[in-house]
């Protein structure tokens, strides 16, 4: 086989392995919720006003992390869906 049709058939197959995994995520996120005050250290899944990444909580169940939880799981484990005030 040919060199450049390697390339372009690999650049084709992660063209389509990329699409097929955001569509997953996607998915994943629509059966997701925001869920404030659950975090463990460490564990959060984004940024605050205090930091800029997921997982640089550093203290368990700090009311401004937040982490995806299933939907509907939210509030049977302590949490909010809403942000506290301010934030």
């Amino acid at each position: 086989m040919d060199p450049k049709n390697r390339i372009v058939q690999s650049a084709i197959a992660g063209l389509i392995a990329l699409g097929a995994a955001q569509a997953a995520d996607a998915q994943a996120t629509k059966e997701r919720e925001k869920c404030y005050g659950v975090a463990k250290a460490g564990q959060n899944d984004c940024g605050t006003a205090t930091h800029t990444c997921a997982g640089q909580a550093t203290r368990d169940n700090a009311p401004d992390e937040w982490k995806y939880v299933p939907k509907g799981t939210c509030e049977k484990m302590g949490g909010k869906t809403r942000p506290p005030r301010g934030k």
